[in-house]
């Protein structure tokens, strides 16, 4: 049997390391289970050759230097189109016949945020849809048909779905109004591949993303800024509440842009994600110098109770690194001791740093822990495809 990785986030993105090392843990897994998986990337065209050229390469030289050069197949899509036929894309690193003869077989989509839409999804013979973004997904799939009715199966890691205090949209098929049936997984770390590291020299505290956001959620009717920038407003005073400790954003800000210089002045030092995580390996060694991570996430996973933790947070604790980020209902999913402080405000917040800085070795220890125990790639996929 094949297990198919579909993917369409990562061969566009070319400086995000962080985003590639998501399909990565997946992938490191199913080797782990000595599977054999294929990668599924699709790649749109942009309209420049050069450019689309020099993303083809990266994605094939990262894929060598994880020893998986054989293990893929890229799809190059021209022009770019939601629908995604087999005949009108050129296929990379397997060829169509290759790729054909597998999908004649035994096989298993698993499809990422929903990258591999139809006629092309319709070929495989198991299609498991899993969502990694619960707040954004549920909300446009109660709107309209994004192709969850040609899916047999539901994974989402919004892990509160189905308490009474999750406020999620209730995920209806259109035109059907039948209820999808949900079930929940963890966001992956291959925790042979992210292994503990020892103290950093400094306390710092830092995490990785976009400060600004362009995506849309209706919440009570309108359209609110669900941006990393107004998420860490209340908490930008952290540097004067705790000050043996250093806050670093390694968020997509430009050089001449205001809030560079505003975080600053308060006390945070910013440094652009595209140049100390380009690639995975980067992204980890830069995770592997902070002492935590400290990080604010997009308010509609608070104020729905999504129970949504993320697959950096996984990738943070299996480095031993603990984590202080806010409530989203997740906490009862988790083990007593975690490495995790869930908090609601700076005054929280500042009382957590000053915890871990305290007590890194005991809060390292338990982040490890839970990484294995919990967030494991091998274990997780073992429950995702009931191996």
């Amino acid at each position: 049997m094949t297990i198919f990785l579909g993917c369409g986030f990562v061969a566009k993105y070319r400086e995000g390391g962080g985003s590639f090392s998501v399909p990565l843990q997946w992938m490191l897994g199913l080797r782990r289970l000595k599977l054999d998986a294929i990668w599924l990337e699709l790649l749109p065209a942009t309209g420049d050759p050069s450019a689309d050229k020099a993303r083809i390469e990266n994605f094939q030289r990262q894929l060598r230097l994880h020893g998986f050069g054989g293990r893929y197949c890229l799809l190059y899509q021209k022009p770019a189109t939601d629908f995604h036929d087999l005949e009108a894309v050129r296929c990379i690193g397997m060829s169509k016949r290759e790729l054909r003869d597998r999908i004649a077989g035994p096989n298993v989509l698993l499809n990422l945020a929903y990258s591999i839409h139809p006629p092309l999804l319709l070929n495989f013979e198991r299609r498991i849809f899993c969502d990694l973004d619960p707040s954004e997904i549920f909300y446009w799939m109660t709107k309209m048909e994004v192709g969850q009715s040609y899916h047999h199966e539901f994974r989402t890691i919004g892990l509160n779905v189905h308490e009474r205090g999750c406020e999620l949209p209730k995920a209806l098929v259109p035109p059907t109004g039948r209820r999808l049936q949900w079930n929940t997984f963890y966001p992956l770390v291959d925790t042979k591949w992210f292994r503990p590291k020892p103290r950093p020299p400094t306390n710092k505290f830092t995490t990785v993303g976009q400060w600004y956001w362009g995506g849309a959620v209706e919440v009570a009717g309108e359209f609110p800024d669900l941006s990393k920038k107004l998420a860490f407003e209340s908490y930008l005073n952290l540097p004067n509440r705790v000050g043996e400790a250093e806050f670093e954003l390694a968020m997509n800000i430009a050089a001449d842009d205001p809030e560079r210089e505003r975080l600053q002045r308060l006390g945070w030092n910013v440094v652009d994600p595209h140049q100390v995580a380009r690639t995975p390996a980067a992204y980890r060694r830069y995770l592997a110098t902070a002492l935590a991570e400290f990080t604010a996430i997009k308010g509609v996973d608070v104020a729905w109770r999504t129970g949504w933790i993320s697959d950096r947070a996984a990738a943070f604790l299996a480095l031993g690194r603990p984590v202080i980020t806010e409530d989203t209902g997740a906490a009862r999913y988790l083990p007593a001791e975690s490495g995790f402080s869930f908090v609601h405000d700076a005054a929280e917040a500042g009382a957590a740093v000053k915890r871990i800085i305290r007590d890194w070795p005991r809060l390292s220890r338990q982040a490890r822990a839970c990484a294995v125990e919990v967030f494991d790639s091998v274990k997780n996929l073992t429950k995702i495809l009931d191996l």
